[in-house]
This record gives structure tokens, C-alpha cells and sequence, in this order.
């Protein structure tokens, strides 16, 4: 859900927080040499959505929305449309051209923009088998948990979250015993990270953590295959005040900023890290790293946005330009804006400095064309100067969750071949051209080992900081 105006809004909050006026910040991503933009529609959709976006940016065809990992020859919760249309990812050719590969997401691991990755799925929320119609069981589908440990079974890091749908059904989960919507989810009585560490070569070490102190606690130099799973990557937004701050943050991996550790919230920049192995040498990763799933809620949008950022920040100084092609971009944009000739150094999150010529009340600066934002007092548009607009900005139209945007998302890029991605694409162009650069893949007929000394490493960072878990 990175949208340019989120990037915008971003940059200024960074620079606000460093105590400046904000518009004339840098974002890290905002140093990449090469931009360009993306056309995010899906085959079936004007208006996106992330499984169909994924399967394009990392597989390298447009898809239906809500499908997973397939062409668009597959209908939604259609499992017999499934066979024979089944697509690979670009994490795929990396790992058949010898990279070592990863999947890092403060979202669940099986929510649609990471398992696009390895998965083949009529529909992104079948996360376990208990998710998944008689009907799909019937026809031989599997669910997307499933998929994470039997398609790929050597991917190198996978970290995230969304345990519960590795376990058998009412399996108690290990931090929340007690509670019984945390229970395990599988109908087939599997346990799926005994199946993980089942799967892996003798004399490999894989290691299974569900919180930071035990990812901390590891010696990477010594370990082969990791996978991480917290309970769920984020509390929901309308808990966090009943929960007080600050808020320990069990579940998650990432070190974070005051603001987001308060509030219970996942970071990325702790999880770019080499991979197990690595300790003492250059990392020799393909990394896949995305950072999903909040609700419509602009502080917690853009101050996730300023974690990327720090993230990638981070990356760039694990890698050089000479033979890393460092890739950030955002599956759909959302429905976010700012306005209201607000003045230079206005607050990101604060009042426009006018009001309304029609019900001369004021607004917030940001705002979202729909979403809960949206409240009538009296009959009338809410006046927000006299309550607490930090939960959500206002919105023009009133859902319970907010939708998509259709525009076109930023692409930025920096390395070899980054010049590859200049211009308007369409999305499914994205893999194509990271591919190209670095070998790997069906199309090298221009690789020349004698003519380039160093293949490039692939670095993408998916700015999914809006994204909706419907």
C-alpha cells in the first residue's frame, strides 16, 4: 500500500522527527539513481489486489485478484482451475541458480504478498486446510502453510508470522496457551515446523524461533535453515489503547522506533541481516523483505514507512553498488492523501490551516477517499478540532476498512542494470528485469562470466505499509 503520496507524507514525518521542517528531507529510497512506476491493475481488477500484485512483481505475470502463484487462467476459490497453471517466482530462479534465498515479512508468512513467493493457491486466504472448503480439500489443493514447507523446502530464512496455521487443530499456542483463538488451525493433525526441520539434509542445522530473544540468542555462523514465526505480526490497531505502553513486543523480530515499540507494533530493520552461514563474509542472499497489514491509520503508516526506510538504510550498508541491484517498491497504493495548502513545517498529522467553505468546519490534512475515518455528529460532518483525530485521519465515505488505490506505485532502484527500470512498466516487468541483471532465470543469453566480474545480488524491498488483511 505505498503509494507516492504515503512516500511523500513519509519524508516529511522523517524529517520531522529529526526535529527539521520535513519537506526537505531525503528518504534512503529517495537516493536510488533509477525510478520509475509501475501499472498495478490485475487481469480481472482495475483496482488491485495484493495476491494478484505479488504474483506479478515476483513472479512475472499478471494474475486474478486474489489468486496466488498462478496465471490468470485460475480462478478465484476455483481449485480445479489450479492444475497446469501454476507459475514460479523469481525467489525460485534464485534458488535454482545457487543463491541462498529469503522471505521476511512483519506480516504472517502465508499472507499473500510473501507466499506468492512459493505458493500456487485459487485464493490468499486459504492459510491452512482448515481455511479451505470441502470442496478444495476434495480436489487436491493445498494450503498455503503447506506449500511454505513442501515447495521450496531449502529457502534459507523465513520469518514472519502466523504460527497457529503450522499446528493441529486446538494445539495450545506456546506464548498464549490459554487463549483459545490462538489455538492451532490444521485439520490434517500435522505439525508443520516438525515437518520443516524433518525435511532438511542430514548434518543441517535448522533452527525454529517464535520471538526476537531467540532469534538474538542464535549463532547465524552456525546454523543452516531458519524459521521464525510470532503469533501474529501486529495487534490490531483498536486494541492498542486498551493495552496500555509501553507494550512488550513479543512477536516480533525487527529492532523499532520508541513510537512503534509502544504500540506493540513490528519492525523490519532488525531482520536485515545476513544469512545463516554468513557470520565473517559477505552475504550471499536473495532477500525478499516486505513489511504489511495495518489498518487505515496514518501514524502508524507513515511511521511505518520511516522503519523501511531505516531499513534500507541499514541494507545499504551490507551491500555494495558494485554487485547488489537493490529494488523498492510497493505492490497498490491506497486511497491516502494530504491536502489543504497546509503551510511549510505543518505537522504531518495535523490540521489543515483553513476550513471548510461549505460547513466551515476544519479537516485533517490527511485524509482517505473511505474508510472508518468517516463520522457524522449531529448530522453533521464531525468537528475534529475538538476531538482526538489520531486514530484515523477522516475519510469521504464511510467502510469498516478502507479499499485499494488503482494508481500507478513508484519503482526505485539502484546497482547494476538498475537503468533497466526507468519509465512506466507494467508491474509484471519488475522480476524480468531483476532477473536479466542477475542471471538467473530462463533469459541469459547476455550472461558472460569473462565480461561481468561479479553477478549481482538481488535486494527488493516491498514497501507494503497499508496493506489490507481481507
Amino acid at each position: 500500500g505505498m503509494g507516492v503520496s504515503t512516500v511523500t507524507a513519509a519524508r516529511i514525518l522523517k524529517g520531522q522527527l529529526q526535529h527539521g521542517q520535513g519537506e526537505e528531507s531525503l528518504l534512503e529510497m529517495d537516493k536510488f539513481p533509477f525510478v520509475a512506476l509501475a501499472k498495478t491493475y490485475n487481469t480481472n481488477a482495475q483496482v488491485p489486489d495484493s495476491a494478484g500484485t505479488a504474483t506479478a512483481y515476483l513472479c512475472g505475470v499478471k494474475a486474478n485478484e486474489g489468486t496466488l502463484g498462478v496465471s490468470a487462467g485460475v480462478t478465484r476459490d476455483r481449485c480445479n482451475t489450479t492444475k497446469g497453471q501454476e507459475v514460479t517466482s523469481i525467489l525460485r530462479w534464485a534458488k535454482d541458480a545457487g543463491k541462498a534465498v529469503g522471505i521476511v515479512t512483519t506480516t504472517r508468512v502465508t499472507h499473500a504478498t510473501p507466499s506468492a513467493a512459493y505458493a500456487h493457491s485459487a485464493n490468499r486466504d486459504w492459510y491452512s486446510d482448515g481455511e479451505m472448503p470441502p470442496d478444495a480439500l476434495e480436489g487436491g489443493c493445498k494450503d498455503i502453510a503447506r506449500q511454505l514447507v513442501e515447495n521450496i523446502p531449502d529457502i534459507e530464512v523465513i520469518l514472519g508470522g502466523g504460527r497457529k496455521y503450522m499446528y493441529p487443530k486446538n494445539v495450545s499456542d506456546v506464548e498464549y496457551p490459554h487463549e483459545e483463538k490462538h489455538r492451532g488451525t490444521r485439520l490434517d493433525r500435522r505439525n508443520l515446523v516438525q515437518a520443516w526441520q524433518d525435511a532438511k539434509p542430514p548434518g543441517k542445522v535448522a533452527e525454529y524461533v517464535w520471538h526476537r530473544q531467540g532469534l538474538l540468542a542464535l549463532n547465524l555462523s552456525r546454523v543452516d535453515f531458519l524459521l521464525g514465526e510470532s503469533l501474529h505480526p501486529r495487534v490490531p490497531w483498536h486494541q492498542l489503547g486498551a493495552l496500555g505502553a509501553p507494550w512488550p513486543v513479543l512477536g516480533c523480530w525487527g529492532s523499532c522506533s520508541s513510537w512503534l515499540s509502544s504500540r506493540g507494533c513490528c519492525c523490519l530493520q532488525g531482520m536485515v541481516a545476513p544469512c545463516p552461514g554468513d557470520a565473517g563474509s559477505p552475504p550471499r542472499c536473495f532477500y525478499s523483505l516486505g513489511d504489511a497489514g495495518t489498518p487505515p491509520n496514518h501514524p502508524q503508516a507513515l511511521h511505518e514507512a520511516v522503519e523501511l526506510d531505516r531499513a534500507i538504510g541499514l541494507a545499504s550498508r551490507l551491500t555494495s553498488t558494485q554487485d547488489t541491484l537493490s529494488v523498492v517498491t510497493a505492490d497498490h497504493s491506497h486511497v491516502f492523501t494530504f491536502g489543504g495548502y497546509t503551510p511549510r513545517g505543518n505537522p504531518i498529522f495535523g490540521l489543515a490551516p483553513m476550513q471548510s467553505d461549505v460547513d466551515r468546519k476544519p479537516f485533517t490534512s490527511i485524509l482517505y477517499g473511505n474508510g472508518p475515518g468517516y463520522k457524522i455528529v449531529a448530522g453533521e460532518r464531525e468537528n475534529v478540532s475538538a476531538v482526538d483525530f489520531g486514530e484515523y485521519a477522516q475519510s469521504a465515505v464511510p467502510l469498516r476498512q478502507e479499499t485499494h488505490g488503482g494508481e500507478d506505485v513508484a519503482v526505485f532502484a539502484r546497482g547494476p542494470m538498475a537503468h533497466l527500470l526507468h519509465g512506466v512498466h507494467e508491474q509484471n516487468y519488475i522480476p524480468h528485469a531483476m532477473a536479466y541483471a542477475a542471471c538467473i532465470g530462463s533469459n541469459r543469453g547476455h550472461c558472460n562470466a569473462a565480461a561481468r566480474p561479479a553477478t549481482p545480488l538481488l535486494l527488493p524491498f516491498l514497501g507494503l505499509l497499508l496493506l489490507l488483511l481481507c
